[in-house]
């Protein structure tokens, strides 16, 4: 591997709606916002109240959005997803997940997926374990500074029924690269190394322009 992607590609830096994002330190404030906001998830798909408790759940939303609403700004501005201290970065897109190891050799996350993330008979719902991947191989791609790259294709062999509020790790390493193209391979297991999913994935350096 190299030592700094733009010793592959001397374009690094311009790659349209790719530029590097720098890290972010929004305050304590902004953990409290994304921890509360995650539970929030959990209770708003397993909770059943009353009407007038779900109207006053809704006005307390609607007044969220009021307070929030004049603050949006663009990609790469905003805190979420660029928090490297917090599980899922920051990004309530993602479960909130811990980066354990990150080197060129592989990339290693630990978390465990909560209520919000049921599909039936509370096993992990089948869409989010793609989306974890895909974000694994994304880090694999950083932590081995390769340039920066699409998802090609991601392709996932489910081995087993995913749970909830299990302890899980997911892994995944570069297994060859050729040119622009990197083949990336990994798992999810449980504490017991039990295999749960794999993947396999290409992931393909952008050219010059390439949003």
């Amino acid at each position: 591997m190299t030592d700094q992607p733009e010793s592959v590609d001397p374009d690094y830096e311009h790659h349209g709606g790719f530029p590097r994002y720098e890290p972010a330190d929004p305050g304590p404030g902004f953990a409290r916002f994304v921890t509360a906001m995650r539970r929030v998830q959990d209770l708003a798909v397993s909770t059943d109240p009353d009407s007038d408790t779900w109207e006053q759940a809704a006005e307390w939303a609607e007044a969220l959005v009021k307070l929030l609403d004049p603050y949006q700004v663009p990609e790469g501005v905003a805190p979420a997803g660029r928090v490297v201290s917090l599980p899922g970065m920051g990004s309530l897109l993602m479960p909130p997940w811990t980066m354990t190891k990150f080197g060129p050799d592989g990339v290693e996350m630990r978390g465990q997926f909560s209520r919000f993330y049921v599909g039936g008979n509370m096993a992990v719902h089948g869409g989010v374990i793609p989306l974890v991947f895909d974000w694994l191989c994304g880090m694999v791609v950083h932590a081995a500074n390769r340039p920066i790259s699409r998802t090609a294709y991601l392709k996932v062999d489910y081995r087993k029924v995913t749970p909830i509020n299990t302890p899980l790790i997911a892994r995944g390493r570069v297994d060859s690269t050729e040119g622009r193209k990197a083949f990336i391979s990994g798992e999810l297991v449980d504490d017991a190394d039990t295999v749960l999913a794999e993947v396999h994935a290409l992931m393909v350096r952008l050219l010059p322009g390439q949003p």
